[in-house]
């Protein structure tokens, strides 16, 4: 079964380092600009876990994904990141 992932990334994160990992796969490394970034991934594990890493600090936040693919939408909200997912249509 292939799942595809939508991973969004809100600009709430401008100016921030981090690094986006689905599973061990580096997806992204970055400092965040003041514009919201959207990752599409295909993914064929049975289980995959995203992990959204603050390279300052290097707190991970991890997140199981659901295994028929969804939206998934970070946001960083007084110094918390949070995830939330949907099911795609």
């Amino acid at each position: 079964m292939n799942s595809a992932y939508t991973i969004q990334v809100e600009n709430s994160f401008a100016g921030d380092s981090i690094s986006v990992y689905i599973n061990d796969s580096l997806l992204l490394n970055c400092t965040m600009g003041s514009t919201a970034l959207t990752l599409q991934v295909n993914r064929f594990a049975e289980e995959n876990a995203l992990m959204i890493v603050d390279n300052k600090s290097d707190e991970i936040t991890p997140f199981s994904l659901n295994p028929k693919g969804s939206i998934v939408n970070v946001a960083k909200k007084d110094g918390k990141i949070s995830i939330q997912e949907s099911e795609r249509e």
